[in-house]
């Protein structure tokens, strides 16, 4: 290890805390209103499985239904993401966040008129390709504005910031999951099953608009890097996007199974109504994994990180069909999200050495587009073993989903590294994964 671990009170090492980064000028400006328009990838999926399921009566089709969201949004986050990068994030914002209220008023009301299960289908696909990318958004931001992108090789000049913010971010995400699936479930259950998806619309509106006028905080399109406009190249062609995008549809098998399995699991004993509570304690275990995550100082490389905390992902899930017990199923979920965080953090922190800086929003989505696929792919299968086997059997998904992700991870492991060996000095002295600095044996 280098020398400089031992020296905590040199200012190389000196750890920043969440305190200093919340202190970068104008961050609040885009950190509150991105918060409340993140809310669709916390309540849109639940929202739609108890109102399609209390207008059906079939978890199956309100799976199927969540489903056609969860790949529309696949399939279309990388693309608004890389038209981010090229255009601007409110360019797309705008025109976004617009399309995605009223294809979400459109499901609800089709949904509550009976409508046959193909405009069910139709009114789905927009209301998901039209999610706003608020996540991978912020996170280009922070990047832009600590300077994470524009070091001249070599200096060292990257902000030790950037690895508090990737944990932060992370945090963030998994704080709107404790908060939108319990409240989308007390709305959906105590006021209206369209509740939900009414708030989920409001939220993303109000929040969406606000995040696009904060215009002076975005990244330029397409920036230069120092002085040199940098040609766009798509994230996907980087074999290491590749191979977390792979990952990470194991971590949207573990959201959508957990969703559609408690949902069920409560509704079979006759408590449907703490759904929203067990969802939410799994959801807590992920944002106290990703605050402890933030707070420690590193010395594995983030690639050995990653597979620990999969392996231990899929290992926690493995006991999930076998639990019968409210008590020991919330203690269950609560390690469950104990282990998400790790992986998650892990992942978005590869990117930045990994991905040129004229693709990140790109790269971005293209992860959190792989959690809402393997997210729909999860939902469609619970609700099917949900509805034709028990409501324990929709708990075999997040542990076929993770074993097979795990195992795919594993064989993919080398594309992880970035190929050449100037990208990995400038990773180690910059990157969202190390503390600085730090070498790795």
């Amino acid at each position: 290890m280098a020398s400089t671990v031992n020296q905590p009170d040199s200012p190389a090492t000196k750890r920043p805390g969440y305190g200093q980064l919340l202190r970068t000028p104008r961050a609040w400006t885009f950190l509150l209103p991105g918060f409340a328009a993140r809310q669709p990838f916390a309540m849109l999926t639940i929202g739609i499985v108890l109102l399609v399921e209390n207008t059906t009566g079939s978890y199956g089709t309100a799976g199927a239904v969540a489903a056609v969201t969860g790949v529309s949004m696949a399939i279309f986050a990388p693309q608004n993401g890389k038209l981010a990068d090229r255009f601007g994030q409110s360019a797309i914002l705008l025109p976004g966040v617009l399309v995605h209220t009223a294809s979400v008023v459109l499901l609800t009301v089709l949904a509550l008129s009976n409508a046959p299960l193909w405009a069910l289908f139709a009114a789905a696909v927009p209301a998901g390709a039209s999610v706003p990318q608020i996540g991978p958004m912020v996170r280009a931001r922070w990047a832009g504005m600590l300077g994470g992108t524009s070091q001249a090789a070599g200096s060292g000049g990257g902000s030790p910031l950037m690895s508090t913010a990737a944990a932060f971010e992370s945090v963030t995400d998994e704080f709107t999951f404790v908060i939108g699936p319990v409240l989308a479930t007390a709305l959906c259950t105590g006021v209206h099953p369209a509740a939900g998806l009414i708030a989920e619309a409001t939220l993303t509106l109000v929040g969406g608009l606000l995040f696009a006028a904060q215009r002076g905080t975005a990244p330029a399109p397409n920036r230069a890097v120092d002085g040199v406009r940098a040609k766009h190249v798509s994230a996907l062609t980087i074999p290491g996007v590749r191979a977390l995008a792979v990952a990470f549809l194991g971590i949207g098998a573990v959201f959508g199974g957990m969703q559609v399995g408690l949902t069920s699991f409560t509704e079979e004993i006759g408590r449907q109504g703490i759904a929203g509570l067990l969802y939410g304690t799994f959801a807590a275990g992920n944002m106290l994994a990703g605050v402890v995550c933030g707070a420690i100082a590193w010395r594995r490389s983030p690639q050995g990180r990653l597979l620990i905390a999969y392996a231990a992902l899929a290992l926690a899930c493995s006991a999930l069909w076998a639990v019968h017990s409210v008590p020991l199923l919330g203690a269950l979920g609560l390690l469950i999200g104990l282990c998400i965080a790790p992986a998650l953090i892990t992942g978005y922190t590869l990117i930045e050495s990994l991905v040129p800086a004229t693709s990140r929003t790109e790269a971005f989505t293209w992860l959190t587009g792989s959690v809402a696929f393997g997210q729909a792919i999860a939902v469609t299968a619970a609700g099917q073993l949900a509805d034709r086997v028990s409501a324990s059997a929709a708990f075999v998904v997040p542990l076929a989903g993770t074993a097979l992700a795990l195992a795919t991870l594993v064989a993919l492991r080398k594309r992880l590294k970035p190929h050449s060996e100037g990208r990995i000095v400038q990773a180690s002295t910059r990157g969202m994964g190390h503390r600085v600095p730090v070498t790795v044996d």
